[in-house]
């Protein structure tokens, strides 16, 4: 009956072994206390019980070896959980630098994703063996949740923001993608496939259909189809900032405080310019809420991550400008 029925999911990354490992410890010390506490109790129960109905408990004076060892023992045991878990947090949140980039957008009931090469997929996601893969995740509607139990990786996907998370396969196959957070009446349909592959494999699939425009190539053509660049020159002479070297720098807001350009930020700019108006300039860009999609949001913004830093400061800008724009 429970042959081939299997206790954990098949370990297809690189730190899916190394969740297994902190998840069995933490099942063991709870498995541990729960037997050892019950038994005690138990133990107690019979070996203390009333024998008369006159009979009168001695008094207990305590033992301050015993309410040491009852304190430091567990201690001990939650700082290795507390070190070991931070750890492993730090190692999933930590995306390597040379990771490939996957957008992915959550809608009601299915999963959109996009290669920086243009490749464009639906439930379904091709990866090469060996590389580490960013995945940039956002949601057109409701929370949702990208789960993959072969992985041991699970991000959620929020409308209005960016969440990022990675993985690196270890193996070929094909794994199964979930939706991880109740989303609605069709959530349990709401899957897909992750399909690992070999380099070289993976190499012909990018190979085997019609050549396809790049992520930032269409955030191009969205910059000039909005007249984006009327505001946003390279030469920092126009009403709106230098978009060259943006990304990653710091920018300094009216009022003195600084905010760094990431995705996040990009975004808000773009559907609310309002929000966060850069020193040295004027509310004047419209707002584009309601008329860019979640896709064309990371269009624009990858092609904004690929101009080239301007001629000018250590920090990419115009010596004349102020620092970063949106």
């Amino acid at each position: 009956m429970w042959q081939g029925f299997p206790l954990f999911p098949e370990q297809a990354s690189s730190l899916a072994a190394r969740v297994d490992e902190f998840y069995i410890f933490m099942w063991l010390v709870t498995a541990f206390f729960t037997v050892t506490i019950s038994a005690t109790m138990l133990y107690f129960a019979v070996r203390y019980r009333r024998r008369r109905a006159d009979e009168r408990p001695g008094e207990i004076h305590g033992s301050l070896a015993l309410e040491l060892t009852w304190t430091i023992i567990p201690l001990l045991i939650v700082v290795v959980m507390f070190v070991w878990a931070t750890l492993l947090f730090f190692a999933q949140r930590r995306t390597p630098d040379d990771a490939m980039q996957v957008t992915v957008v959550g809608k009601r009931w299915m999963w959109k994703l996009q290669h920086m090469t243009g490749q464009r997929e639906i439930n379904e996601l091709h990866v090469p063996v060996g590389k580490a893969v960013r995945l940039m995740l956002t949601s057109e509607d409701t929370i949702h949740s990208f789960y993959v139990p072969a992985f041991r990786m699970k991000m959620d996907a929020v409308p209005g923001r960016y969440n990022e998370t990675w993985f690196r396969a270890t193996k070929p196959g094909k794994y199964h993608i979930f939706c991880a957070e109740y989303c609605g009446t069709e959530h349990s349909g709401m899957i897909g496939w992750v399909y690992a592959m070999e380099p070289t494999d993976y190499q012909l699939w990018l190979a085997g259909g019609p050549a396809p425009v790049s992520l930032a190539e269409m955030g191009q053509k969205l910059f000039a189809e909005r007249n984006c660049a009327t505001c946003h020159t390279p030469q920092g002479a126009g009403r709106g900032p230098v978009l060259n070297g943006l990304p990653g720098s710091k920018v300094l807001l009216q009022g003195g405080e600084e905010w760094v350009a990431d995705d996040t930020y990009l975004r808000e700019s773009i559907l609310r310019p309002s929000a966060k108006i850069v020193s040295g300039y004027q509310p004047v860009m419209p707002t584009f809420q309601g008329q860019l999609g979640e896709e064309d949001l990371a269009a624009l913004i990858a092609y904004i991550k690929s101009l080239p830093a301007a001629a000018g400061d250590a920090a990419g800008r115009p010596s004349s400008n102020v620092p970063a724009s949106k």
